[in-house]
């Protein structure tokens, strides 16, 4: 069986995050590496993650373009940096996508 590590300073940093009305939470391994481009409320390199959110929130497709956008990144939707591939698991991109958009309510 597989196991993540996880400190507890970035455990609470997330709980605090997902807020308490969200069932989905902010994936660990790729929370530290989003959050050097991306920031709860404000723009960083990136959108912030309440922007990315409200962007997509009337759009039926969102999950599946925020998770694209995660596995192999995206050029020039927000400007003219490009936003890097992760390499994540994609159910740990499915969780993520669904987090953003909970972000909405």
């Amino acid at each position: 069986m597989k196991f993540r590590r996880v400190s507890l300073s970035i455990a609470i940093a997330l709980a605090a995050t997902a807020q308490a009305h969200s069932v989905w939470a902010a994936p660990s391994a790729s929370e530290q590496t989003c959050r050097a481009c991306h920031d709860m409320n404000s723009k960083k390199v990136g959108p912030s993650f309440r922007e990315i959110a409200a962007s997509y929130r009337n759009d039926p497709d969102a999950l599946a373009k925020i998770r694209k956008s995660i596995l192999q990144g995206s050029t020039g939707k927000w400007g003219n940096i490009p936003m890097p591939a992760n390499a994540i698991p994609d159910d740990e991109a499915e969780r993520f996508a669904h987090w953003v958009m909970s972000l909405n309510k």
